[in-house]
């Protein structure tokens, strides 16, 4: 039989997917893929159940149902004062991932530069090469995951035609200040790009930090292209609900793909979702509270344990050094924990292209049950 497609050829499995499997088969606590294992709220789920008995059950708009594209477009006016038309700059995704996918296979063309910030959520870089383009990482330096103006200035090309910006930042917890969304969207007006602006873990925000939409900024509103999605913000994280805010330029080359990829996404969840966006600002803190309070306890019991890094600010995951507890590389120490300790993590050398700094960390994701970090904390002891 002939061989498959060479875009493919170098494609591994995801690294999310493989720590999962180790972890059922060590029967290890899984600190490692990125979803609570705990549910969302039951009032937004009763809203689905009752959706779906109201006949809200057959294809929705290929671009989205009304109400949802109307809610997405009311809550980023009342948060953030930005203007999106529901009509013809916002649509409804299967996820951020799909997202991701349709934006970039919108915008890039075999042979384009795509710069990512590494370490990055492992799609980007997976969609750009399917799309024929070029990953060009420039590296968020450990231990504040901060970016080198110059470095990110020259690997900037005639051949680049999108930066991608995730914030809140995953895998480090890391929240962009004003001042460093500024000096890349300075060098994205300069260079005449676009910015993927990945803002999934946008209300799960600590301590008084806020959020500031790349959007916001000036010149960037048309730039711009931001994703987001209601599965972090309502633990819903199978439901698969995302979305898409651009130009109407950027917006209809991404339902062009969109149509011939998916189609359609759920259309209960999309009704539920678009409910569930009116009660934002009565959920929110609550939420908020919920996911702290599991930062700090696991954050002072990682602590204690002798682990030495600052508290994230923002998602629900901590990026822990290793180097002195191990002279192990991150994964093989991330199996040594899985195997031994019954903890599973992300080794985040998966997220780099080219710097070796994430072979010093692990990634721990804290969206789970108090007795599921309790027996986590439990079972490093003694580390």
């Amino acid at each position: 039989m002939k061989d498959t497609a060479v875009r493919v050829a170098d494609f591994k499995d995801s690294i999310f997917g493989v720590i999962s499997k180790l972890a059922r088969e060590h029967n290890a606590v899984n600190l490692g893929q990125g979803f609570p294992d705990f549910d969302g709220p039951d009032w937004i789920k009763e809203v689905a159940y009752q959706k779906m008995k109201d006949g809200h059950n057959q294809y929705a708009p290929f671009m989205g149902t009304q109400s949802l594209r109307q809610e997405v477009s009311l809550y980023y006016k009342k948060f953030y004062g930005l203007s999106y038309d529901p009509e013809k700059e916002i649509t409804i995704t299967v996820g951020a991932t799909e997202a991701i996918y349709l934006v970039i296979t919108a915008l890039i063309n075999p042979g384009d530069e795509v710069i990512v910030l590494e370490p990055f959520y492992d799609s980007y870089v997976a969609s750009i090469k399917m799309a024929g383009g070029i990953p060009v990482p420039v590296t968020m330096h450990a231990p504040d995951f901060t970016i080198d103006k110059k470095e990110l200035e020259n690997a900037i090309s005639p051949k680049t035609k999108l930066i991608i910006l995730n914030n809140p930042h995953n895998p480090t917890g890391k929240v962009w200040s004003r001042e460093e969304l500024l000096d890349v969207s300075l060098l994205v007006e300069k260079n005449d790009l676009y910015l993927l602006s990945d803002e999934v873990y946008e209300f799960l925000l600590f301590d008084g930090v806020k959020h500031i939409p790349t959007a916001t900024l000036e010149g960037m509103m048309e730039r711009t292209i931001t994703v987001s999605s209601a599965g972090k913000t309502f633990g819903l994280t199978g439901w698969k609900i995302g979305w898409i805010c651009a130009n109407e330029k950027v917006t209809k080359a991404c339902r062009l793909v969109h149509q011939y990829v998916t189609f359609a996404v759920s259309t209960p969840m999309q009704e539920a979702v678009a409910v569930g966006l009116t009660k934002l600002s009565d959920y929110l803190p609550d939420f908020v509270n919920l996911y702290r309070s599991k930062r700090d306890f696991f954050y002072n019991e990682l602590k204690n344990l002798g682990f030495d890094f600052k508290i994230p600010k923002g998602t629900y995951f901590m990026m822990v050094p290793i180097k002195n507890k191990t002279t192990l590389k991150d994964v093989d120490f991330a199996l040594k924990l899985i195997q031994e300790r019954k903890v599973a993590t992300v080794p985040p050398s998966a997220f780099y292209l080219k710097s070796t700094e994430g072979e010093s960390y692990l990634r721990f994701c804290f969206a789970k049950k108090e007795e599921t970090l309790k027996e986590a904390a439990k079972n490093l002891q003694g580390l």
